[in-house]
């Protein structure tokens, strides 16, 4: 494991083999899997699971309620979100939406994931996708709002 001297890791579970890089905050109750690339400029809140050989680029918060399994590319400046309908902090939510991002998949720079979706294993979705729905197993989503445009994309 290397955690590079500028990033703030309080207390997290990381596996052998990961790499975090500077700038990366990393709250106390998230767990990172082994193998891992944590690039520059990540966030990851407390109720996050990142699995094995996940590589997340720069500028990709986690919030709680993500789960990426095994394998996941998530590319630069993709967002996620937990909260179908986020106020101010006066009236938080009981809890939030699940997210899980399964085994194999890879989401594009740019890509917005809306909260409690399921990406389906070894889908992609492209660049700048706005994902509204759930994505199948091995599809190729892209566009606003995302859509199939090919199926089975197993390596």
């Amino acid at each position: 494991m290397s955690i590079h001297p500028k990033a703030e890791v309080n207390g997290a579970a990381i596996g052998e083999g990961t790499n975090v890089w500077q700038f990366v905050v990393i709250l106390g109750g998230a767990r990172i899997g082994r193998d891992c690339n944590i690039c520059a400029h990540v966030f990851i809140e407390n109720d996050v699971v990142v699995g094995d050989r996940v590589t997340v680029k720069s500028g990709v918060q986690l919030w709680d309620g993500i789960t990426l399994e095994d394998d996941v590319f998530v590319g630069p400046n993709a967002t996620f979100t937990n909260d179908p309908f986020p106020r101010s902090k006066h009236a938080p939510p009981n809890g939030f939406s699940r997210t899980v991002v399964k085994r194999g998949a890879s989401i594009g720079g740019n890509a917005t994931i809306l909260p409690g979706l399921t990406i389906g294993e070894n889908a992609m979705v492209g660049a700048g996708a706005v994902v509204t729905r759930d994505v199948p197993p091995g599809a190729v989503v892209a566009g606003n709002p995302a859509r199939v445009i090919k199926r089975d994309t197993t390596p």
